[in-house]
């Protein structure tokens, strides 16, 4: 063929060039944003809550898809800073840590939120490491302390939907820092202002906040 007619033809190919390799990155980006957004999706069904304490830090892995009214619930009191400089006010060996009432200074911290519902028949267990949400005798009154097991308590598991059934709901489970739990367990504890098994020394969460990436 003639040169010319090379020359006219490589000219026509090229916008359809320029054009497929245009749609060929807007799909790699769309590609890249789609897996963003999944990642993005996972980490929001087990968000993962810092608690760092006197004696060192624990981190928690919240199980939105089992109990989300109640991870809901702790995340809402988590960002407003409600679980900042409060005490484990409830250390007993061998059972479960407790917090989310008493400040450091020796008053009780209120919260103005609702109870949330009992969601403790989700099939996750009071086993060792989970984390669950504590209440008053009535099934529906959690309302913002928490407790962490220190081995497995299944007579706190949901077992029919009586008074006496109903049991505590786990929401989520300790990734990191199962060491510091069982320092804080062994802890000497007295009876102290209405409190019978207040650690001797304050055990404090001077912060409690959302881990947003893997270092937090």
């Amino acid at each position: 063929p003639r040169p010319g007619a090379t020359a006219v033809s490589s000219k026509a190919r090229r916008p359809r060039f320029v054009a497929a390799a245009l749609l060929s990155l807007a799909a790699m980006g769309c590609g890249t944003a789609e897996r963003r957004r999944t990642e993005a999706a996972a980490a929001d069904r087990t968000p993962t809550v810092v608690l760092e304490t006197t004696m060192g830090r624990i981190v928690l892995e919240l199980d939105r898809a089992k109990a989300p009214m109640t991870v809901a619930h702790i995340l809402t009191h988590v960002q407003a800073g409600f679980y900042d400089s409060v005490v484990f006010h409830r250390v007993i060996p061998n059972f479960i840590i407790q917090a989310g009432q008493l400040h450091v200074s020796g008053q009780t911290r209120g919260s103005s939120s609702q109870p949330v519902p009992n969601e403790a028949r989700n099939g996750l267990l009071n086993l060792r490491g989970s984390v669950a949400m504590a209440r008053g005798w009535q099934p529906h009154l959690g309302a913002r302390e928490f407790f962490i097991n220190v081995k497995d308590n299944p007579g706190l598991n949901f077992r029919d939907s009586t008074v006496d059934g109903w049991g505590y709901a786990v929401f989520g489970r300790v990734i990191e820092g199962m060491d510091v739990v069982d320092r804080i367990a062994a802890a000497p504890t007295r009876p102290s202002g209405g409190y019978p098994n207040l650690p001797v020394t304050p055990i404090v969460i001077t912060r409690a906040y959302v881990r947003r990436g893997p270092s937090g």
